[in-house]
């Protein structure tokens, strides 16, 4: 019989644990190669609504793998029958812990014990917004995915754009663009990706993947995607898994999802399936998405330019409440 289980996996930090900050202040160093700044952890006290919108949205869910150091919120009912509580012990080798960057996190996913082999991954700033099929994240047996050619700009006041870099470099050291394309044309030049299907025309010129875009957005895997990556890359992976922050030497998840997109494992979706956001001081554009669920899904992304946390956060979580008001069986 054929397998459809779809699991979820989320990674949160509780940076308000006094525990966590302790053990942060004992690795945290002055160096520009690395990123350890608060807004990677910042909580904003909005977890209950992405298990709220889990279960109004995707009740099919197979299991949910919820990923901490060990800290869980007081409201979460541990004792849900699809709840599975993964501390970083539980699956990341010893020799990369304790680990304060979601890299190694995500990298090492594939070893969480009872992991389906198809899984969609969440950051705890993505949330599903509106009703979803299981085809939307899976369809004969491959992951759906937007395949969009993308330039990588180097930024020397950021360290983000040198991990997508070192992504990319790999997956042009395993694989050739031009013969990638050409045996999944269908996959790569496809009415679904609206401007994005004219990007991939233009930079099809290019020798190699220029870059692949990301959406920031959750994404679905094949367990084995990772098993093969870490069998032809250990090195890259082993590396990034024993920094303890985000490094600019690092690589991420989005060279496992760049992976299946260069090896034609992915069935192409639309563009605007989900939204990407950055939160500011006016986030209407934020609001109305979550008032009407115009998008399956967003990313609503913490940022350096917000001046009042407090004021932004009672803002939005107001506009959750609004829409995801009932209380979850993920509650106590």
């Amino acid at each position: 019989m054929k397998n459809d289980k779809i699991d979820f996996v989320l990674i949160w930090v509780d940076s308000n644990d006094e525990q966590w900050q302790k053990e942060k202040a004992k690795y945290e160093e002055n160096n520009k190669n690395i990123d350890n700044r608060n807004i990677r952890y910042r909580d904003w006290d909005n977890l209950k609504y992405w298990f709220r919108a889990v279960e109004k949205y995707a009740s099919w869910v197979n299991k949910i793998h919820f990923v901490t150091c060990g800290h869980l919120p007081k409201w979460l009912n541990i004792e849900h029958p699809k709840l599975n509580i993964v501390k970083h012990s539980d699956y990341i080798p010893k020799e990369y812990l304790p680990t304060f960057s979601a890299n190694p996190i995500e990298l090492n996913l594939h070893r969480i014990k009872d992991l389906e082999e198809k899984f969609v991954y969440f950051n705890d700033d993505t949330f599903l917004n509106n009703y979803v099929k299981k085809e939307d994240f899976f369809k004969k047996g491959l992951p759906c995915e937007t395949a969009v050619l993308n330039t990588i700009i180097p930024d020397k006041t950021t360290i983000f754009p040198h991990i997508l870099l070192n992504g990319i470099e790999i997956i042009n050291s395993n694989f050739k663009m031009k013969e990638c394309i050409k045996k999944n044309r269908f996959k790569w030049y496809n009415l679904k990706y609206g401007i994005g299907l004219y990007r991939n025309i233009i930079l099809k010129v290019w020798p190699n993947f220029p870059g692949i875009k990301y959406f920031h957005l959750p994404t679905s895997f094949l367990k084995s995607t990772f098993q093969e990556v870490w069998k032809k890359e250990s090195e890259v992976l082993q590396r990034t898994s024993k920094n303890k922050f985000r490094n600019k030497e690092d690589v991420n998840q989005y060279l496992i999802k760049d992976w299946q997109l260069a090896s034609g494992k992915f069935y192409p979706r639309k563009i605007n399936f989900g939204k990407f956001y950055t939160i500011s001081d006016d986030n209407k554009d934020i609001l109305n998405d979550i008032e009407k669920g115009k998008h399956k899904m967003i990313c609503i992304n913490d940022s350096e330019k917000i001046t009042d946390f407090d004021k932004q956060k009672e803002i939005i979580n107001l506009a959750f409440e609004k829409r995801l008001s009932k209380k979850s069986s993920f509650e106590k």
